[in-house]
């Protein structure tokens, strides 16, 4: 198995765009389903040995969705034993909406079927489609699938050794449906005021100062997978703060993105070094902007117990 390998965008565009919106669909399950945490940390995927799951979830029943990136199938089962399994390659966001609410009812979940009759997707340009009626996307390419995921499992431990670096307040590492990106965050115990016209989910992920850091694997904007980071709210200054190699600070109107390209740490010889320098330049040039306690925060390998 080769790690870190290449995954250009351009091979893929189709056939993420429909696995977006796969993900977004059972993320909205997840979304209604789940039990809600601070900082809406409830609503991502987790990474498991074969994919990506919501974890469990509801009450009566518990059942939880897996996407297998293997086998290329969505797997939904309770914990009395029923168990349905949808395969992926073959079939359009519509053909695929409507097999997981078979399914959910099948497994005896059938409100959470009726949560998503009528879902949307979120913020991508066919967002006023429900998915019910979407025949357009249905490219899916299991090489590359399988490719994405080996890739996103290389990612989160890179991410999830950058998180033991850190003993304050910090996210789990997951992978967000709504961007397709898996990040982690690091929290100071400052609160962010917000005024009431801030929409609900950016009130509460952002209720304190965060720097977060992760990686996407591209878009129309930024057609290139990357690994990035950003401070919220943005300190003055901040693009100010010097960058390793190649990286460079992306102005995004009312603030800056840390981005560093996925080639390039591919190219460096050391992709885990390069990134985990990258990811650390990041952080602590919001961190000392923000005027956090970089030393008090600091963490070697996970442990807290004695730091020499």
């Amino acid at each position: 198995m080769e790690h870190f390998e290449a995954a250009p965008y351009d091979d893929w565009q189709h056939t993420k765009e429909t696995l977006h919106r796969f993900v977004q669909i059972v993320g909205k399950v997840r979304l209604a389903a789940s039990v809600r945490r601070n900082h809406w940390w409830n609503v991502p995927f987790h990474l498991t040995a074969s994919g990506i799951t919501t974890r469990p979830m509801g009450f009566d029943p518990t059942f939880a969705i897996d996407f297998d990136f293997i086998d290329h199938r969505a797997i939904v089962q309770n914990t009395d034993g029923r168990r349905a399994s949808i395969a992926l390659a073959g079939q359009s966001v519509a053909s695929f909406h409507g097999e997981l609410l078979q399914a959910l009812r099948f497994i005896g979940a059938p409100d959470a079927a009726e949560r998503i009759v009528d879902a949307h997707p979120f913020d991508l340009p066919d967002a006023g489609r429900a998915f019910a009626d979407d025949t357009e996307h249905a490219a899916y390419d299991p090489a590359a699938v399988s490719r994405y995921w080996r890739v996103l499992s290389d990612v989160n431990l890179v991410l999830e050794e950058f998180s033991g670096r850190f003993s304050g307040k910090t996210s789990p590492v997951h992978h967000f449906w709504h961007t397709f990106d898996i990040a982690a965050t690091r929290f100071s115990d400052v609160v962010v005021p917000h005024t009431a016209e801030s929409d609900p989910v950016t009130r509460e992920a952002y209720s304190r100062e965060v720097i977060s850091v992760g990686f996407w694997f591209g878009d129309p904007s930024y057609p290139a997978p990357a690994w990035y980071a950003y401070t919220s709210p943005e300190p003055e200054g901040l693009a100010d703060e010097p960058l390793p190699g190649s990286a460079e600070w992306l102005d995004r109107g009312a603030s800056h993105l840390a981005v560093l390209s996925y080639d390039a740490t591919r190219e460096s010889g050391d992709p885990r070094g390069a990134a985990l320098e990258f990811l650390q330049a990041a952080y602590e040039a919001g961190a000392r902007r923000a005027g956090w306690d970089i030393e008090r925060y600091a963490c070697v390998d996970g442990v807290t117990a004695a730091i020499l």
